[in-house]
């Protein structure tokens, strides 16, 4: 099994990336595994506290449980990939079932920040973008899909996203063996990792 880490900073394009190198390649041995997911459960809050959790901190991931299901992947077994409700910002009790592929993509923010996990990342890549333009795109995002308005959006990207980026995010793209520049279409870093991916599944 090889496993892709695929980080950058919220609105980076990332989601796109990833879309890119499965273009060519049979989704029938691929398989896809969000950072987001793995948000840890918080039962005991109530949800203006759990609205209060700085969600953009590493502390906020359940990394145990994804590096336990990645190795878990590794071995053949299938996972139940948790499901994470950011419209109620807690886990619901959904989850996925996951099966083994030849390829597994890890993609989240903050996937580079924990030693443990990186480590079991074959390719690790780093989607670079301007911080104006993800700041539009987590705008749009996040009133269209999380319900969220423009104030409630622009008041937790300034008291917590860009701080959180400047010291956590961005610091990882040292750990990255590719950095793909997301203002525009990259086609040379999508197939030099497309490229990669195609030797490992001959």
């Amino acid at each position: 099994m090889l496993i892709i880490g695929i980080a950058g900073g919220t609105g980076s394009g990332k989601t796109t990336v990833v879309h890119q190198i499965m273009n060519e390649l049979p989704h029938t041995e691929v398989g896809i595994i969000s950072q987001d997911s793995y948000y840890k459960a918080n039962n005991n809050m109530t949800y203006d506290e759990r609205a209060l959790i700085n969600f953009d901190h590493p502390r906020a991931i359940d990394f145990d449980l994804l590096v336990e299901h990645l190795k878990a992947l590794k071995e053949g077994e299938n996972i139940e990939q948790p499901v994470y409700s950011f419209v109620i910002h807690n886990r619901t009790d959904d989850t996925v079932l996951t099966h083994p592929r030849k390829v597994m993509i890890v993609e989240g923010i903050l996937i580079l920040t924990h030693p443990e996990l990186r480590d079991l990342f074959d390719i690790k890549i780093f989607v670079h973008a301007d911080s104006d333009e993800r700041l539009i795109r987590r705008l749009k995002r996040d009133i269209a899909e999380r319900g969220r308005d423009m104030d409630e959006v622009l008041l937790r990207y300034q008291s917590t996203l860009k701080p959180m980026h400047q010291q956590f995010i961005e610091p990882t793209k040292a750990f990255a063996d590719i950095i793909i520049p997301n203002d525009k279409y990259n086609t040379v870093a999508i197939d030099v990792v497309r490229a990669v991916i195609n030797q490992r599944l001959v």
